[in-house]
């Protein structure tokens, strides 16, 4: 016990060195950005090598019929549900549930937090025109498509939607609840709307899978991104404030200043 104790201070002294010279949030922020960056760059390599055709495929293949390619695994309900779900990752729904967010915060002139999610929901559907132009990759072909599609499949616009905007307002949500669990309760909740609405476009063979889980990255970091500037942008204004005199202050060297010239 006695033989660790030294190590252990030394190793909490250079840990307390790390905190006073990088902020943690912002240092776990850049890894997080950093990690999923790669994770995208390496998913867009290899699908675009072809590397993710087969098992692309597979997981198509598994969710329908194999009797009858055209009709999805399950019963009509099912594949009825499956288009409620994918709609909750649509510009429409996406667009409606923001905008009451938008509008709640308004009426509690919270600007800032309104300016966020402005430009989460904004970017994110501007960054994910760019990409589906720049990679431009085909819809799935194998099996008939369980509802009407527009653009390029790379990334899902669906499912990097709402991963940026869900997550960004079930983290919203979070922070103002007093107890842990109900935080915990509308962050799960947020993701499992998040899974399900990329799920329900692989099972209506609408995209890849690997369309999906590109979708979940970008959007992963779109979010990330905006949250650690407001974050920073945060901390710098309090910090400014904090160097401005509180008015008790300003009293008491009032009142010095009045004593000195009399």
């Amino acid at each position: 016990m006695s033989t660790s104790s030294p190590y252990h201070k030394r190793l909490l002294g250079l840990w307390n060195q790390v905190r006073a010279r990088v902020e943690l949030q912002l240092l776990i922020g850049v890894l997080l950005i950093g990690l999923g960056l790669w994770l995208f760059v390496a998913l867009a390599d290899e699908v675009f090598e072809g590397d993710t055709r087969t098992i692309d495929e597979a997981i198509l293949l598994a969710l329908r019929n194999p009797a009858d390619r055209s009709d999805p695994l399950g019963p009509p309900w099912l594949e009825e549900m499956g288009r409620d779900f994918t709609a909750l990752g649509g510009v429409a729904i996406v667009g409606l549930v923001s905008g009451v967010a938008v509008l709640y915060l308004a009426l509690d002139r919270r600007w800032s937090t309104i300016w966020l999610i402005i430009i989460v929901v904004g970017g994110s559907l501007l960054l994910n025109s760019l990409l589906k132009a720049g990679f431009h990759r085909p819809r799935p072909d194998l099996v008939p498509h369980g509802m009407v599609v527009y653009y390029a499949s790379f990334p899902s616009g669906h499912a990097m939607t709402s991963a940026s905007v869900y997550l960004t307002l079930g983290a919203l949500l979070a922070r103002l609840q007093q107890r842990r669990y109900q935080a915990y309760l509308i962050m799960g909740t947020a993701i499992l709307v998040t899974v399900l609405v990329g799920l329900s476009r692989v099972y209506l063979a609408v995209h890849w899978p690997s369309d999906v889980l590109a979708g979940w990255v970008a959007g992963s970091i779109w979010a990330t991104v905006c949250w650690l500037v407001a974050w920073k942008l945060r901390q710098n204004s309090q910090h400014k404030k904090s160097l401005l005199p509180n008015e008790a202050d300003q009293n008491k060297l009032s009142e010095a200043e009045d004593r000195s010239r009399g």
